[in-house]
């Protein structure tokens, strides 16, 4: 322990396997092996499906068909995301962890942020829906943003600026595409 802190890799090791890590190790490892790829199944689920989704809406004006994307898209990328992050590396190389748990949290991740502005979508009401679907998505969006601020240090407002200005992009593609159809 004390060969620890005086190489200043961090305080209180703690025993893993037989090695022995610290605390801060341990943060770091939490943060390689379940945030980053929560995080990255977030962001992409939230964003990537907003297109698809919103451009259904606004060239049908129907919530059944705009929901049944919405819940495509959001389980096509999870499956998708899954795959990719679980293929990526084994984990030995990068210290990035299991392949499977990754795979595991990153399509969850995934499905849950394509999903949820799909939600509101099963209220008959288009105009009702879309209401609730931006309030959902504005709240996508700043979880995102509170997340990079905590665990990656981002600063709160260029993480909001980020992040919004991605989402916009991609929901105003979808507005314009869906509009035109």
């Amino acid at each position: 322990m004390a060969e620890a802190s005086q190489a200043g890799v961090g305080t209180a090791a703690v025993a893993d396997g037989g090695d022995a890590r610290t605390e801060r190790g341990h943060k770091h490892s939490f943060i390689l092996q379940v945030v980053q790829p929560g995080l990255a199944g977030l962001m992409d689920g939230s964003v990537s499906t907003l297109a698809p989704l919103f451009a259904v809406a606004f060239a049908t004006h129907n919530t059944h068909t705009t929901f049944v994307v919405g819940l495509a898209a959001a389980v096509g990328a999870g499956i998708s995301m899954a795959f990719a992050e679980g293929l990526s590396d084994d984990g030995t190389l990068t210290g990035r962890g299991s392949p499977l748990l990754r795979g595991l949290i990153i399509g969850l991740m995934t499905f849950i942020g394509g999903v949820g502005h799909s939600l509101p979508f099963l209220i008959p009401n288009i105009h009702l829906a879309l209401i609730i679907a931006y309030l959902v998505v504005a709240t996508e969006l700043i979880t995102i943003a509170v997340i990079r601020n905590r665990y990656f240090g981002t600063k709160m407002w260029l993480s909001v600026v980020q992040v919004v200005f991605g989402g916009a992009l991609v929901f105003l593609a979808g507005v314009a595409i869906g509009s035109r159809g």
